[in-house]
């Protein structure tokens, strides 16, 4: 049987072979089963840790783990095409407003500093990054984000189509840049309870600077997550002519076409130490004075063993003291007595 590192027990990506003979295809998904990317100056990477057991229902010492990367190069290309009609002339037609690369980039704040996201903690300060090429054309929109398990077991929404907020709690709205090719927003690390891969999705809706299609960016969201300039749009919409309508929907026919969907994900663990410095401190709010302080239950247990170790060689100490001054005592009483400590008499000189 072969499976990613620590879904076993997912039928979804584990699969079984009964004979494999020389050769084996085992499928793998990119934005699933604990696939990871990251984006490279060339290119993308995809990685992923496979293990490979011999036996198909058991866990053994027999199985080996495999790492592996797979590197796609993204190469920017200009379209020419040659069009011949009846031999009247070759006539070039060039592509003049190429259609901009979308990525999705996950940064892990530490001390002030982002770091690219893959194995973090709940609660650690998260930062996507979503940005196109800088060019004059085409302006984004940051749309319909989501958060999914990889398993295709659950998932929870977190921007709306109209680039609002599902739940502040969770993620808030995006912060674009003033060429509107760049939106960052900054959120606390969060995970399903029965996996720890988790994978972030959204859509860019790209708009057209010269046309004015961008001035609904960033998105004015009430407290129901709706767009209120694309509301104060659309009732300007109703009251144009049935031409200015019909111009209107092809536009935003054709902007709804001018899409693109940007993945990323990382591996979210649970907080098994909050006394290390890298890791989130939990505080409790309750009543307290200035008097009051808090130990942690790993540090009082230490003092706790200390203490005992010094309680038991004062102890000792004491006891050694005792035992000397005894021991001098007896010996001082020893010492004073003697045969000779009677009367002294000597019958030789005695008279009657």
């Amino acid at each position: 049987m072969i499976y990613p590192k620590g879904l076993s027990k997912n039928s979804t990506c584990m699969s079984e072979f009964s004979t494999a003979g020389n050769q084996i295809t085992y499928t793998l998904p990119l934005h699933a089963c604990n696939t990871m990317s990251t984006d490279m100056n060339d290119g993308v990477e995809y990685f992923n840790t496979l293990v490979v057991q011999p036996h198909r229902k058991l866990v053994t010492n027999q199985g080996q783990s495999y790492n592996v990367r797979c590197k796609y190069q993204k190469t920017e290309k200009r379209i020419v095409s040659d069009m011949n009609i009846n031999m009247l002339g070759t006539t070039p037609v060039y592509v003049t407003s190429p259609m901009p690369v979308g990525t999705m980039k996950i940064f892990h704040v530490v001390a002030g500093q982002e770091y690219v996201a893959e194995n973090v903690k709940i609660g650690d300060r998260l930062t996507i990054v979503i940005s196109i090429d800088v060019q004059d054309t085409y302006g984004m929109k940051v749309t319909n984000c989501l958060v999914r398990d990889g398993l295709s077991w659950g998932e929870q929404p977190l921007i709306n189509n109209d680039g609002c907020p599902v739940d502040p709690e969770i993620m808030g709205p995006f912060e674009y840049t003033l060429n509107k090719t760049r939106a960052i927003v900054t959120f606390q690390a969060h995970k399903f309870p029965y996996t720890s891969s988790v994978y972030y999705q959204c859509n860019i809706k790209l708009c057209s600077k010269k046309d004015g299609n961008c001035d609904d960016v960033p998105p004015l969201c009430d407290v129901r997550g709706r767009n209120q300039l694309k509301r104060r749009k659309k009732r300007e919409s109703e009251v144009a002519e049935e031409g200015n309508l019909k111009d209107l929907l092809q536009e935003e026919q054709d902007v709804r076409d001018l899409s693109v969907e940007v993945f990323s994900g990382l591996h979210v663990n649970e907080v098994d130490n909050v006394d290390n410095d890298d890791q989130p401190t939990v505080t409790a709010l309750s009543s307290s004075s200035e008097d009051d302080f808090c130990v942690s239950t790993r540090k009082f247990a230490i003092g706790i063993a200390i203490a005992g170790v010094l309680l038991m060689l004062a102890v000792m100490l004491l006891v050694a003291c005792i035992l000397h001054r005894r021991r001098r005592r007896k010996g001082a009483s020893t010492a004073g007595s003697s045969i000779y400590s009677g009367p002294y008499s000597n019958a030789a000189y005695s008279r009657d």
